[in-house]
């Protein structure tokens, strides 16, 4: 089985990053992916999703380098998840879960690489997309 989420696109706004009581990091954030089509009419349309991009770990430690409206690679599975609010009414949503992202936009003096998270959990993926930053706090490594 496989339950596999490509996704390319624009952050709608920089990612929420806490701590969890358990020691856990987690990044949150949402991503604008655009579907650009003629209607029967000949006329184009444009059609916007919105997804919601949960990262863990190293992983979402990292996201602090993400930006609202930058343009970026995601790679993941669907999680679903449920919970009561104070009024015993359930609410249901589908996330993304992040294993990879990938800056997919340049910065002005770039020395053209672009550059991987992935989630180092995950060890049957290849090194090639690990990212480690060795950087001052105002010099972003990308």
């Amino acid at each position: 089985m496989v339950n596999k989420v490509i996704l390319i696109g624009n952050l709608g706004k920089d990612p929420e990053i806490r701590t969890l009581e358990s020691g856990v990091t987690r990044a949150l954030f949402t991503l604008a992916t655009n579907e650009v089509y003629k209607d029967k009419n000949g006329e184009i349309q444009q059609n916007t999703e919105w997804h919601t991009v949960v990262l863990w770990r190293s992983l979402a430690e990292r996201a602090k380098y993400l930006r609202k409206g930058m343009l970026v690679y995601v790679e993941g599975k669907l999680s679903h998840r449920k919970w009561t609010d104070k009024d015993g009414k359930d609410h249901y949503s589908t996330d993304i879960a992040a294993e990879t992202v990938r800056i997919l936009e340049k910065r002005e003096n770039n020395s053209g690489n672009n550059q991987n998270y992935t989630n180092q959990s995950n060890k049957n993926s290849s090194n090639e997309g690990s990212f480690t930053p060795d950087v001052s706090s105002d010099d972003l490594p990308f």
